[in-house]
Protein backbone atom coordinates (compact mmCIF):
# COMPACT_ATOMS: atom_id res chain seq x y z
CA UNK A 1 0.00 0.00 0.00
CA UNK A 2 2.99 2.55 0.24
CA UNK A 3 3.39 3.39 -2.73
CA UNK A 4 -0.71 4.22 -2.73
CA UNK A 5 -0.70 5.83 0.42
CA UNK A 6 1.84 8.32 -0.22
CA UNK A 7 -0.81 9.77 -2.72
CA UNK A 8 -2.98 10.78 -0.14
CA UNK A 9 -1.42 13.35 1.46
CA UNK A 10 -3.40 16.68 1.69
CA UNK A 11 -6.41 14.87 0.15
CA UNK A 12 -9.77 15.82 1.44
CA UNK A 13 -12.04 12.78 1.39
CA UNK A 14 -15.64 12.96 2.27
CA UNK A 15 -16.60 9.60 4.47
CA UNK A 16 -20.54 9.74 4.09
CA UNK A 17 -20.91 7.80 7.61
CA UNK A 18 -21.79 8.85 11.01
CA UNK A 19 -19.09 10.08 13.06
CA UNK A 20 -18.62 6.90 15.25
CA UNK A 21 -19.32 4.71 12.21
CA UNK A 22 -16.75 6.79 10.51
CA UNK A 23 -13.88 6.53 13.39
CA UNK A 24 -11.50 3.71 11.63
CA UNK A 25 -11.23 4.79 8.11
CA UNK A 26 -10.91 8.12 9.49
CA UNK A 27 -7.97 7.43 11.70
CA UNK A 28 -6.25 5.24 8.89
CA UNK A 29 -6.60 8.41 6.82
CA UNK A 30 -5.18 10.79 8.82
CA UNK A 31 -2.52 8.68 9.70
CA UNK A 32 -1.70 9.03 6.02
CA UNK A 33 -1.75 12.87 5.95
CA UNK A 34 -5.43 12.83 4.11
CA UNK A 35 -8.10 15.10 6.13
CA UNK A 36 -10.93 13.17 6.49
CA UNK A 37 -14.32 14.98 6.34
CA UNK A 38 -17.96 13.28 7.99
CA UNK A 39 -21.16 13.72 6.41
CA UNK A 40 -23.63 11.27 7.75
CA UNK A 41 -26.25 10.63 5.49
CA UNK A 42 -28.06 7.61 6.82
CA UNK A 43 -28.95 6.03 10.22
CA UNK A 44 -30.29 2.95 11.69
CA UNK A 45 -33.33 2.85 13.95
CA UNK A 46 -34.62 -0.52 16.06
CA UNK A 47 -36.85 -2.42 14.34
CA UNK A 48 -40.41 -1.43 14.77
CA UNK A 49 -41.56 -5.34 14.99
CA UNK A 50 -40.10 -5.77 17.89
CA UNK A 51 -41.92 -8.73 18.71
CA UNK A 52 -40.91 -11.11 15.71
CA UNK A 53 -37.11 -10.33 16.61
CA UNK A 54 -37.58 -11.47 20.07
CA UNK A 55 -38.95 -14.43 18.97
CA UNK A 56 -36.43 -15.10 16.24
CA UNK A 57 -33.67 -14.81 19.11
CA UNK A 58 -35.58 -17.02 21.67
CA UNK A 59 -35.71 -19.62 19.00
CA UNK A 60 -32.06 -18.66 18.47
CA UNK A 61 -30.62 -19.45 22.07
CA UNK A 62 -33.24 -22.30 22.60
CA UNK A 63 -30.85 -23.79 19.75
CA UNK A 64 -33.53 -23.90 16.60
CA UNK A 65 -31.33 -22.86 13.87
CA UNK A 66 -27.72 -24.59 12.75
CA UNK A 67 -26.45 -21.24 11.46
CA UNK A 68 -26.80 -17.51 12.50
CA UNK A 69 -25.77 -15.49 9.14
CA UNK A 70 -24.78 -11.95 10.13
CA UNK A 71 -24.60 -9.72 6.99
CA UNK A 72 -23.23 -6.41 8.78
CA UNK A 73 -21.44 -4.46 11.57
CA UNK A 74 -25.04 -2.65 12.60
CA UNK A 75 -26.92 -6.36 12.98
CA UNK A 76 -23.77 -7.15 15.44
CA UNK A 77 -25.01 -3.55 17.07
CA UNK A 78 -28.53 -5.50 17.20
CA UNK A 79 -27.11 -8.60 19.40
CA UNK A 80 -25.38 -6.55 21.58
CA UNK A 81 -28.34 -4.13 22.29
CA UNK A 82 -30.39 -7.26 22.78
CA UNK A 83 -27.80 -8.86 24.87
CA UNK A 84 -27.59 -6.20 27.27
CA UNK A 85 -31.17 -6.43 27.73
CA UNK A 86 -31.48 -9.94 28.25
CA UNK A 87 -29.01 -9.35 30.79
CA UNK A 88 -26.65 -11.56 28.90
CA UNK A 89 -23.45 -11.01 26.17
CA UNK A 90 -23.89 -10.80 22.70
CA UNK A 91 -22.32 -14.69 23.07
CA UNK A 92 -24.85 -15.54 25.36
CA UNK A 93 -27.42 -15.93 22.50
CA UNK A 94 -25.56 -18.20 20.16
CA UNK A 95 -25.94 -21.48 22.05
CA UNK A 96 -23.06 -24.09 21.70
CA UNK A 97 -24.34 -25.96 18.68
CA UNK A 98 -25.36 -23.75 16.53
CA UNK A 99 -22.97 -21.73 13.75
CA UNK A 100 -22.00 -18.28 12.88
CA UNK A 101 -21.46 -17.01 9.05
CA UNK A 102 -20.40 -13.72 7.74
CA UNK A 103 -19.63 -11.88 5.06
CA UNK A 104 -16.68 -9.72 5.66
CA UNK A 105 -13.55 -9.59 7.38
CA UNK A 106 -15.06 -6.35 9.44
CA UNK A 107 -18.23 -8.16 10.82
CA UNK A 108 -15.76 -11.27 11.55
CA UNK A 109 -13.80 -8.93 13.22
CA UNK A 110 -16.43 -7.31 15.58
CA UNK A 111 -17.94 -10.51 15.88
CA UNK A 112 -15.54 -12.66 17.16
CA UNK A 113 -14.63 -9.56 19.63
CA UNK A 114 -17.65 -10.11 21.22
CA UNK A 115 -17.00 -13.26 21.91
CA UNK A 116 -19.10 -15.26 18.97
CA UNK A 117 -16.67 -17.73 16.81
CA UNK A 118 -16.94 -17.05 13.19
CA UNK A 119 -17.70 -20.66 11.50
CA UNK A 120 -17.79 -19.69 7.61
CA UNK A 121 -16.67 -16.06 5.74
CA UNK A 122 -15.58 -15.56 2.60
CA UNK A 123 -12.44 -14.60 1.94
CA UNK A 124 -11.71 -13.35 -1.48
CA UNK A 125 -14.88 -12.30 -2.65
CA UNK A 126 -16.54 -10.61 0.36
CA UNK A 127 -19.86 -10.21 -0.24
CA UNK A 128 -23.07 -12.07 0.36
CA UNK A 129 -22.29 -13.59 -3.16
CA UNK A 130 -19.02 -14.98 -1.74
CA UNK A 131 -20.85 -16.19 0.88
CA UNK A 132 -23.44 -18.16 -0.88
CA UNK A 133 -21.07 -19.59 -3.02
CA UNK A 134 -19.42 -21.41 0.04
CA UNK A 135 -22.40 -22.36 1.63
CA UNK A 136 -23.12 -25.94 1.47
CA UNK A 137 -25.73 -27.48 -0.21
CA UNK A 138 -28.55 -27.69 2.47
CA UNK A 139 -26.84 -26.94 5.90
CA UNK A 140 -30.00 -26.60 7.65
CA UNK A 141 -32.18 -23.97 9.60
CA UNK A 142 -30.62 -20.45 8.90
CA UNK A 143 -31.80 -17.06 11.02
CA UNK A 144 -30.99 -14.22 9.13
CA UNK A 145 -31.14 -11.16 10.91
CA UNK A 146 -31.23 -7.93 8.50
CA UNK A 147 -32.02 -4.48 7.10
CA UNK A 148 -35.55 -3.73 6.31
CA UNK A 149 -33.79 -2.68 2.81
CA UNK A 150 -31.58 -5.78 2.89
CA UNK A 151 -31.23 -7.01 -1.09
CA UNK A 152 -32.59 -10.56 -1.28
CA UNK A 153 -29.71 -12.10 -2.64
CA UNK A 154 -28.36 -13.48 0.45
CA UNK A 155 -31.62 -14.95 1.92
CA UNK A 156 -32.36 -16.02 -2.23
CA UNK A 157 -29.04 -17.34 -2.35
CA UNK A 158 -28.69 -19.94 0.62
CA UNK A 159 -32.52 -20.87 0.22
CA UNK A 160 -31.56 -22.15 -3.53
CA UNK A 161 -28.72 -24.07 -1.81
CA UNK A 162 -31.47 -25.90 0.21
CA UNK A 163 -30.81 -24.05 3.44
CA UNK A 164 -33.91 -23.80 5.84
CA UNK A 165 -33.68 -19.44 5.90
CA UNK A 166 -35.63 -17.85 8.07
CA UNK A 167 -35.44 -13.71 7.56
CA UNK A 168 -35.99 -11.36 10.33
CA UNK A 169 -35.90 -7.11 10.02
CA UNK A 170 -33.34 -6.28 12.91
CA UNK A 171 -33.01 -2.74 11.97
CA UNK A 172 -34.50 -0.21 9.87
CA UNK A 173 -31.74 2.26 7.53
CA UNK A 174 -33.41 5.44 7.55
CA UNK A 175 -32.25 8.95 6.60
CA UNK A 176 -29.68 10.99 9.18
CA UNK A 177 -30.94 11.63 11.89
CA UNK A 178 -32.71 8.72 13.42
CA UNK A 179 -35.49 10.34 15.45
CA UNK A 180 -34.84 10.57 19.22
CA UNK A 181 -35.31 7.14 21.28
CA UNK A 182 -35.52 5.24 18.13
CA UNK A 183 -32.04 5.09 17.18
CA UNK A 184 -29.73 2.29 17.47
CA UNK A 185 -26.77 3.39 19.20
CA UNK A 186 -25.21 0.40 20.96
CA UNK A 187 -21.13 0.48 21.32
CA UNK A 188 -19.17 -1.84 19.98
CA UNK A 189 -16.59 -3.96 21.84
CA UNK A 190 -13.57 -1.52 22.66
CA UNK A 191 -11.27 -4.01 21.09
CA UNK A 192 -12.56 -3.35 17.60
CA UNK A 193 -12.87 0.46 17.62
CA UNK A 194 -8.92 1.06 18.62
CA UNK A 195 -9.42 4.85 16.98
CA UNK A 196 -11.73 6.11 19.68
CA UNK A 197 -10.43 9.11 20.16
CA UNK A 198 -9.94 10.22 16.64
CA UNK A 199 -12.02 12.86 15.24
CA UNK A 200 -13.04 14.24 12.10
CA UNK A 201 -14.63 17.47 10.88
CA UNK A 202 -18.58 16.88 10.57
CA UNK A 203 -20.28 18.59 7.82
CA UNK A 204 -23.71 19.72 7.09
CA UNK A 205 -24.93 19.06 3.71
CA UNK A 206 -25.09 22.62 3.12
CA UNK A 207 -20.83 22.75 4.07
CA UNK A 208 -21.04 19.84 2.29
CA UNK A 209 -22.39 21.28 -1.30
CA UNK A 210 -20.39 24.60 -0.84
CA UNK A 211 -17.20 22.21 -0.68
CA UNK A 212 -17.83 20.45 -3.78
CA UNK A 213 -18.94 23.61 -5.35
CA UNK A 214 -15.64 25.21 -4.71
CA UNK A 215 -13.75 21.92 -5.77
CA UNK A 216 -12.49 21.72 -2.27
CA UNK A 217 -12.81 17.77 -1.50
CA UNK A 218 -11.46 14.85 -3.44
CA UNK A 219 -13.37 11.87 -3.12
CA UNK A 220 -16.07 10.58 -0.93
CA UNK A 221 -16.71 7.12 -0.36
CA UNK A 222 -20.20 5.37 0.11
CA UNK A 223 -20.37 2.56 2.49
CA UNK A 224 -23.26 1.14 0.50
CA UNK A 225 -26.39 1.28 -2.12
CA UNK A 226 -28.27 3.24 0.15
CA UNK A 227 -25.70 6.16 0.60
CA UNK A 228 -25.28 5.87 -2.90
CA UNK A 229 -28.75 6.97 -3.07
CA UNK A 230 -28.32 9.36 -1.04
CA UNK A 231 -25.85 11.22 -2.40
CA UNK A 232 -27.59 11.54 -5.59
CA UNK A 233 -30.33 12.80 -3.72
CA UNK A 234 -28.28 15.32 -1.83
CA UNK A 235 -24.90 15.54 -3.14
CA UNK A 236 -25.01 15.53 -7.10
CA UNK A 237 -23.10 17.09 -9.13
CA UNK A 238 -20.11 15.74 -7.78
CA UNK A 239 -17.70 17.85 -9.74
CA UNK A 240 -13.98 17.24 -9.42
CA UNK A 241 -14.89 15.34 -6.54
CA UNK A 242 -14.49 10.80 -7.21
CA UNK A 243 -16.45 8.40 -6.01
CA UNK A 244 -15.15 5.71 -4.41
CA UNK A 245 -17.78 2.45 -3.62
CA UNK A 246 -17.09 0.27 -0.92
CA UNK A 247 -18.41 -3.23 -2.55
CA UNK A 248 -19.95 -4.08 -5.89
CA UNK A 249 -23.32 -3.30 -5.12
CA UNK A 250 -22.57 0.08 -4.38
CA UNK A 251 -20.77 0.62 -7.40
CA UNK A 252 -23.68 -1.29 -9.04
CA UNK A 253 -26.41 1.69 -7.48
CA UNK A 254 -23.97 4.10 -8.55
CA UNK A 255 -23.89 3.29 -11.86
CA UNK A 256 -27.68 3.07 -12.10
CA UNK A 257 -27.93 6.56 -10.49
CA UNK A 258 -25.53 7.88 -12.87
CA UNK A 259 -22.37 8.72 -10.97
CA UNK A 260 -19.26 7.80 -12.33
CA UNK A 261 -17.35 5.56 -10.31
CA UNK A 262 -13.74 6.42 -9.69
CA UNK A 263 -13.23 3.31 -8.00
CA UNK A 264 -14.89 0.14 -5.97
CA UNK A 265 -12.94 -1.31 -2.92
CA UNK A 266 -12.30 -4.79 -3.16
CA UNK A 267 -12.13 -5.33 0.30
CA UNK A 268 -14.46 -3.72 2.41
CA UNK A 269 -12.18 -2.03 4.88
CA UNK A 270 -10.48 0.77 5.90
CA UNK A 271 -7.47 -0.40 4.09
CA UNK A 272 -9.13 -1.19 1.46
CA UNK A 273 -10.60 1.84 0.83
CA UNK A 274 -7.41 3.13 1.23
CA UNK A 275 -6.02 1.33 -1.35
CA UNK A 276 -8.51 2.15 -3.74
CA UNK A 277 -8.15 5.58 -3.19
CA UNK A 278 -4.64 5.28 -3.16
CA UNK A 279 -4.97 3.79 -6.79
CA UNK A 280 -7.41 6.54 -8.34
CA UNK A 281 -4.80 9.39 -6.93
CA UNK A 282 -1.25 7.64 -7.72
CA UNK A 283 -2.95 7.44 -11.56
CA UNK A 284 -3.48 10.83 -11.27
CA UNK A 285 0.01 11.95 -10.46
CA UNK A 286 0.07 15.23 -8.82
CA UNK A 287 -2.66 16.72 -10.95
CA UNK A 288 -5.41 18.41 -8.44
Amino acid sequence: MGAQAGALGGRRVLITRSADRARPLASLLSGLGAEPLVLPLIDFERATDQAALDAALDALAAGGFDWLVVSSITTVRVLVEKAAGRGTTPAGLVPTGTRVATIGPSSRQVLEAAGIPVALAPVDNQSAEGLVGLWAAGSGRVLLPQADIAAPGLREGLAAKGADVTSVVAYHTVDFPARPGFRLQAELPAAVDRSRHTTAEELSPLQARGELDAGTIDAVVAASPSAARRIAAALLPLGRCRFIAIGRPTAAEAVTLGIPVAATAKVPTPDGIVAALGTVFANEGNIR
